[in-house]
């Protein structure tokens, strides 16, 4: 069925100028972006593959070339460079909003790193510097591994929050398997992380593990979702 044969109000961009963008699914709003469909499928069935590509996750859609996105039927360069765009520019609303604000609490934590991490398959690992209101500094990654294990250099992170003047900083690792509890050498690289930045009078505000739609933080020692 071609998308001019729904009922006016079951058309993605008329649904969303008469209820409200919120009710829209992800399809829908893949869809408005993406704007025609092909000789043998509406707009909206070319999202809804789009989507059975990237697994349903929106996570993993966000981190596809372009190259990616034209291997599903119905996507070339144009309208792949569209969603690629129109990702970028949530992202960087989202950083827009954090710039500026103090980073007090492991939720703005998450959230100030959650687009680093989205659809990864290794262990990476970050730093986010802060100054004495915990305000960003900079964001920086400082590894990245394997399936596993990333390598976290203490003496690195601590040379660098000393050259930016940090008064505090937020440690990041994931977990690709999705479970973001600590494990025993995640323990005791935090607490070795936390003495020697205490040495230089800079504190370790807290280490954030990234897993699946959750995240654990060892200042909290608790597993929150998102």
């Amino acid at each position: 069925m071609k998308i001019k044969d729904y009922c006016e109000e079951e058309r993605p961009r008329e649904k969303l100028l008469l209820q409200g963008v919120k009710v829209l699914s992800n399809a829908e709003l893949i869809a408005i972006l993406l704007r025609t469909g092909t000789g043998s499928k509406n707009v909206i069935e070319i999202a809804q593959e789009l989507l059975k590509a990237s697994g349903g996750k929106l996570s993993v859609l966000a981190k596809m070339s372009v190259e990616k996105l034209c291997e599903c039927p119905g996507i070339a360069q144009t309208k792949a460079a569209t969603l690629i765009a129109a990702i970028e520019l949530g992202r960087r609303s989202i950083e827009n909003q954090q710039r500026g604000e103090s980073i007090n609490t492991p939720k703005k934590a998450m959230e100030a790193v959650l687009s680093k991490f989205l659809g990864l398959d290794h262990e990476e690992c970050w730093v986010l510097y802060l100054d004495r209101s915990n305000r960003k500094i900079s964001l920086d990654r400082a590894s990245s591994g394997g399936m596993y294990e990333t390598i976290i250099d203490h003496k690195s992170i601590a040379r660098l929050a000393i050259e930016k003047r940090a008064n505090g900083i937020i440690l990041f690792h994931n977990h690709p398997d999705g479970d973001p509890e600590p494990g025993t050498n995640d323990i005791k690289s935090t607490e070795f992380l936390k003495q020697m930045l205490k040495a230089f009078d800079i504190s370790l505000i807290d280490h954030v593990i990234m897993g699946q739609s959750c995240y654990y933080s060892f200042a909290d020692q608790t597993r929150y979702h998102f």
